[in-house]
C-alpha cells in the first residue's frame, strides 16, 4: 500500500506544475497523463490487495494541488460545506465548532442562538455518539462534523459527557437549521463620536450588513468618523470588497483589476453605486491575518487616499480564485489570476512558482519591491501585503501564552468556571479578578504544562558552542552556572509576569460561555490600543489630513 501511494504521489508531482502552452509542453503533459492513467489501471487490476479508490485518489489530488499553491483546492460532492459557508455565509447543521483532543471529539463553541446552544450543548461537552453511532478514538473529526450537519428541519441525537457536573451523561435531540454567518457581529458609535464596524468576512451579505450599519450610525448626529476593523479577516468574495468600498468613493471609481494568464483575461472592478459619504474621516484596522478581499478594501482606499490604514502589515494574498464544476458534482477552487489595486501594485507576498530548497515558497525581499504612488502622490510598495500608514504593533506573544491556548488550559478552566457559576453577570460588569487569575494558576499542573523556556534553551546553545570552540574552561563553566541560576524558569513567576495577557485570554474564553458575539466584541474593544490610536488620529483633523498628503 505504501509503495502504491508513493507511485501515485510521484505521478502527481510529475503532472503538477504546467507552464506555458507551448506544443512541446502539451505533448509532455499528455504523455505523463497517459503514464499516470496506465499506472492507476495496473494497480487497480493487479495489485495484491483491494484498494480504496476514494481515499487513494483524494490523496493523489491533494498532493497534486499542493505543488501549486495552498488556495487551489478540490471539493468532492459530499464535502462542500466549507466553501459554501464562506461564499454564501450560511450552512445547514447544529451550529457548533468541534475539536479533537486525546482521541475525544469535543464541542468547542456553539454559535450564539444556534440550535446547538439553544438545545443546551456547552463548550467542553465530549461527544459520545451521534444518532447512535459511537464516536471512537479513531473517528475523524471531519466525519463527526458531517454527521452533525444536514438538511434544515431534520433532527439529530447527540450523546455527550459533560465535565465538572454531577449528572455528566446527557442526550440532546437537536433540530438542524440554516446557520447564517454574520459578517458584522458588532457596530456602534462611542462617546467620542467614533463609529466602529467589526467586519469578520466577505460573504454574500457583507456589503448589505456594512451599508446598514453605516446608515444607522450616520443617523446619529454625534458621528464624527468611522473605523472598519479588518483584523483577523481572511477575506472572501472580491465583489463584496468592491461594494463596501463604494460607500466611500465616487461612482465609477476603480477598486481593483484582475489579470489571468493572458491580457484578454483582465477584468476591471469599479464602484457602481452612489456613495454614502466621500468626506467623513475613515480608518481601516489591519494585522498579519488581514488577507485577500480585506486587503483589497484596505489597500484600495489607501491608494485612493480615502482612508488611513492603521495597525500591522497585512498577510499579502494577491491571488484570485474561481470555482469550476467537475464531474460527479465535485468542485475545483483554482487560482485564475492576480489582483492589482488602484495604484497598480500587486501585494502578493509569496511566489509559489519559485520554491526555496526546503520546498517553501519564496518571499520577495523588501529591498526588491517596487514603488507606486497613491492618487495624491504618496509612495506605497508592492510585494508584501499592505503596509499601514500608521504602524501600531500588538503585544508579542510567547510560548507560554501559546500553550495556554493551544493545550486548552484556558478552555478547560472556562468550562469549569461556567459550571460553578451558571448565572452570568451583565456583560459590562464582568471582570476577570485577581481571584479568578489565582484559581487559574492553581488549575495548572506543572508536571503536564510544557513550554519552551527560551532563556534556558539559549544558554544551553551557548554552552555547547563554547565547548565546541574550546572556550569552556573551569572559570567560564562557573560563570555559565551562575547565569543559569539567575535565568532558571519558575512557572509561577512566568505566569505572574504574563498576567495581563493571560487575563485577556481568560476574559475571551469565559465571555464566550455567557455573552453574545456583539457583547464580546464590545468588551474586547474597550481597551484596544489600536482602536484608541485610530480614534485619536481621526479626531485630529490636521493630523489625519497630513497622513493622506504626500
Amino acid at each position: 500500500m505504501k509503495r502504491f501511494i508513493t507511485y501515485i504521489l510521484i505521478a502527481a508531482c510529475l503532472c503538477g506544475v504546467v507552464s506555458a502552452s507551448a506544443p512541446s509542453n502539451k505533448e509532455r503533459f499528455a504523455r505523463k497523463l497517459r503514464t499516470f492513467n496506465a499506472i492507476v489501471k495496473e494497480l487497480h487490476t493487479n495489485y495484491v490487495d483491494t484498494l480504496d479508490a476514494d481515499k487513494i485518489m483524494d490523496k493523489t489530488i491533494d498532493a497534486l494541488l499542493y505543488q501549486i499553491d495552498p488556495y487551489t483546492e478540490f471539493y468532492p460532492a459530499d464535502n462542500q460545506d466549507e466553501i459554501l459557508s464562506i461564499s454564501q455565509g450560511k450552512y445547514a447543521g447544529i451550529g457548533s465548532f468541534i475539536l479533537k483532543r486525546d482521541g475525544k471529539v469535543l464541542i468547542s463553541e456553539p454559535q450564539w442562538e444556534s440550535p446547538a446552544r439553544l438545545s443546551g450543548l456547552r463548550p467542553g461537552d465530549v461527544i459520545l455518539a451521534v444518532d447512535g453511532d459511537t464516536v471512537k478514538s479513531t473517528t475523524d473529526v471531519g466525519d463527526v462534523s458531517k454527521k452533525l450537519r444536514g438538511q434544515a428541519g431534520t433532527k439529530v441525537r447527540v450523546d455527550v459527557r459533560r465535565p465538572y457536573v454531577a449528572d455528566s451523561m446527557l442526550t440532546f435531540e437537536i433540530t438542524r437549521a440554516d446557520i447564517k454567518v454574520n459578517p458584522v457581529p458588532y457596530y456602534g458609535v462611542d462617546a467620542r463620536g467614533i463609529g466602529y464596524i467589526r467586519l469578520t468576512t466577505f460573504n454574500e451579505s457583507s456589503a448589505r450588513k456594512v451599508r446598514e450599519a453605516l446608515l444607522d450610525m450616520m443617523s446619529n448626529p454625534s458621528l464624527k468618523a468611522v473605523v472598519i476593523d479588518l483584523r483577523g479577516n481572511g477575506g472572501g468574495l472580491l465583489e463584496s470588497a468592491v461594494q463596501i468600498a463604494s460607500n466611500f468613493v465616487p461612482k465609477g471609481t476603480e477598486i481593483v483589476r484582475t489579470r489571468g494568464r493572458n491580457s484578454r483575461e483582465e477584468r476591471v472592478y469599479k464602484t457602481v453605486g452612489q456613495p454614502l459619504d466621500t468626506r467623513i474621516p475613515l480608518a481601516m484596522l489591519i494585522d498579519g491575518s488581514t488577507a485577500s478581499a480585506s486587503e483589497i478594501l484596505a489597500g484600495s482606499l489607501q491608494d485612493l487616499d480615502r482612508a488611513v490604514v492603521i495597525g500591522e502589515r497585512s498577510y499579502g494574498k494577491g491571488l484570485v480564485q474561481t470555482t469550476r464544476p467537475l464531474p460527479d458534482d465535485a468542485l475545483l477552487k483554482i487560482t485564475t489570476g492576480r489582483y492589482y489595486i488602484p495604484s497598480g501594485r500587486l501585494i502578493q507576498a509569496l511566489d509559489y512558482s519559485h520554491r526555496n530548497p526546503d520546498g517553501s515558497p519564496a518571499r520577495t525581499p523588501d529591498s526588491l519591491t517596487n514603488e507606486f504612488k497613491t492618487r495624491a502622490g504618496r509612495i506605497v510598495r508592492d510585494g508584501g501585503g499592505i503596509t499601514p500608514d500608521v504602524a501600531v504593533e500588538e503585544p508579542e506573544g510567547n510560548r507560554l501564552l501559546y500553550n495556554i491556548v493551544a493545550d486548552l488550559w484556558a478552555f478547560d478552566f472556562a468550562n469549569r468556571y461556567a459550571a460553578e457559576h451558571p448565572e452570568p453577570v451583565p456583560a459590562d460588569s464582568f471582570v476577570v479578578t485577581d481571584s479568578i487569575f489565582a484559581s487559574f494558576k492553581a488549575s495548572i499542573d506543572p508536571e503536564r504544562f510544557k513550554y519552551d523556556k527560551q532563556c534556558e534553551t539559549g544558554l544551553q546553545y551557548l554552552r555547547d558552542a563554547a565547548k565546541a570552540e574550546g572556550y569552556m574552561t573551569d572559570s567560564v563553566a562557573a560563570q555559565f552556572d551562575i547565569l543559569g541560576s539567575m535565568l532558571r524558569h519558575d512557572l509561577n513567576h512566568d505566569l505572574d509576569i504574563n498576567k495581563d495577557a493571560i487575563l485577556e485570554i481568560l476574559d475571551s474564553e469565559i465571555s464566550s460561555r455567557y455573552y453574545s458575539d456583539a457583547e464580546r466584541v464590545r468588551r474586547v474593544i474597550r481597551n484596544d490600543s489600536v482602536l484608541l490610536r485610530a480614534s485619536d488620529i481621526l479626531l485630529d483633523k490636521s493630523g489625519y489630513e497630513a497622513i493622506l498628503k504626500p
